[in-house]
């Protein structure tokens, strides 16, 4: 009988021994019997890690019905234990564990099995965590709660690589992570938004960043730089909408000293002042046709050309594009090019609209609250459940932009550190209105004490807050303004 020797140093002795004397008349019954150790010997070495039981329980199940060898380690201590005993192909962990964390199992795994893939799963997203995990060599970074077909997709692509050790693990421990505080959401959209960056960052590659007006397109794009080579590097921002048409080229590649009238001397273009550094087109899709070719061309070949010169200058630039348009649609009816649309988005970054991501809302007015109380010098504030309710259930056309200006107009006008709904504008209190209804501003079912009330907060916006003089439009003082607005602050 054929037999492969080669497995036996993963069967077990007594067996092993077995499958070696077996007699004739046994034949059938040690072949199935070496059969079936062959296929648990194939079978793809998958280990959980979380401090969780309940969640590496739901997780082991839902991964039962493929063809795995599932354990379960309740610390990250355990996991690595685990994984020095024995290798596995995939390690699933979690972030934030007690002791030893998901970074730290990376760190582990990497030292001493770098072929298993590592995938950190997070319900505490951010671009630092994100990208640390990539750095240390993490195969790939998922959110909670996960998407079970993601997970089995990522388990397969994990499965199917060539198990070669990242060269993202050799980048020091001690590099510099600044912190990107701006940029605020835990959901499984933002956090698809860091993994992106985290993989991106290191490259080189043109990255296009699509998403809807006021969704935080320049944020991202400085968080891609800062976690770059190029960090210490220029960062500059063109705003393709707000330059003069014939001011173009001149913005872009610069130009010499009488290339055109009131040309007086040499322009250095913001392409070359952002020489080794990052240059963000910011509204891409305002920008003209004549330009387009151009910025092609140095996209192509690296090299500028100031204007009125007749020499070229090499440049290392990495060009990254923002744009709340639909390019494609714009590529189909001729006003953007179809190849600068290629050569821009090898890769694409998505941002999602707030409405996508509601789950972020309270972090964000949190995050808003604190930033504007402090700048504003005011003891902290917070929303009554009533405004939080508002805010929570209006649709947001202006995403995280209209969110922030919302805060700090109520940071401004609160007469006290509770901010009520009559303190938000309008046009959040009364969705459902049409502009003519919302002008009052007083539906017909109000007491005659809150619509002074109503009325007395709408002097005091129109001064900007200013209590003294809200108090002397109103022909009453300071103190009885105070108490008729609810607050003695």
């Amino acid at each position: 009988m054929p037999f492969f020797c080669c497995l036996c140093r993963n069967v077990p002795v007594g067996l092993a021994g077995g499958l070696l004397g077996v007699g004739a008349g046994n034949h059938v019954k040690y072949l199935r019997m070496s059969e079936t150790i062959i296929k648990e010997l194939a079978k793809s070495r998958i280990l959980i890690v979380d401090d969780d039981r309940t969640a590496c329980d739901m997780l082991r199940e839902a991964l039962e019905g493929a063809d795995y060898d599932i354990q379960l380690a309740l610390s990250g201590e355990e996991a690595v234990e685990l994984g020095r005993a024995a290798p596995f192909d995939v390690v699933i962990t979690d972030l934030k564990m007690k002791e030893l964390d998901g970074i730290e199992v990376v760190r582990a795994f990497q030292k001493h099995s770098p072929e298993a893939a590592v995938i950190v799963i997070t319900a505490f997203g951010s671009i630092d965590s994100a990208v640390a995990a990539i750095e240390v060599g993490a195969y790939d970074y998922l959110s909670k709660p996960f998407n079970l077909n993601e997970i089995r997709m990522t388990i397969r692509r994990a499965l199917d690589r060539h198990p070669t050790k990242s060269a993202a693990c050799a980048a020091p421990e001690s590099m510099p992570r600044p912190g990107m505080d701006e940029i605020i959401g835990q959901s499984p959209k933002m956090v698809e938004v860091y993994r992106i960056v985290a993989r991106v960052a290191k490259g080189s590659s043109t990255v296009l960043i699509q998403g809807e007006s006021g969704t935080g397109k320049e944020l991202i794009a400085r968080a891609i730089h800062t976690k770059s080579a190029r960090n210490d590097k220029p960062f500059m921002v063109v705003n393709c909408g707000a330059i003069s048409e014939h001011l173009f080229e001149s913005e872009l590649f610069g130009h010499e000293r009488g290339a055109f009238t009131g040309a007086a001397g040499l322009h250095r273009g913001i392409l070359e002042e952002a020489n080794t550094g990052t240059c963000l087109l910011d509204e891409i899709g305002e920008m003209p046709l004549y330009m387009q070719t151009k910025l092609l061309r140095f996209l192509q070949d690296g090299e500028i050309k100031r204007v009125g010169s007749a020499h070229s200058l090499k440049l290392d630039v990495r060009v990254l594009a923002a744009t709340n348009r639909n390019l494609e649609q714009m590529a189909q009816q001729g006003t953007f090019r179809g190849d600068l649309l290629y050569r821009l988005s090898p890769i694409v970054i998505q941002i999602p609209p707030l409405r996508e991501r509601r789950e972020d809302l309270a972090q964000l007015i949190d995050y808003f609250l604190k930033k504007y109380a402090t700048a504003l010098t005011r003891s902290p504030m917070q929303m009554a459940a009533e405004a939080m309710d508002i805010l929570t259930k209006y649709h947001w056309g202006g995403n995280v932009r209209e969110l922030e200006n919302v805060v700090e107009r109520a940071v401004t006008l609160s007469p006290s550190s509770i901010i009520r709904p009559e303190t938000l504008p309008t046009r959040l209190q009364f969705p459902d209105r049409s502009e003519t209804e919302k002008d009052p501003a007083y539906p017909v079912t109000l007491s005659l004490r809150e619509m002074e009330r109503r009325y007395m907060l709408q002097v005091l916006e129109s001064v900007g807050g200013n209590i003294s003089r809200a108090a002397a439009i109103l022909g009453i003082d300071r103190k009885t303004l105070r108490v008729k607005l609810g607050t003695r602050n």
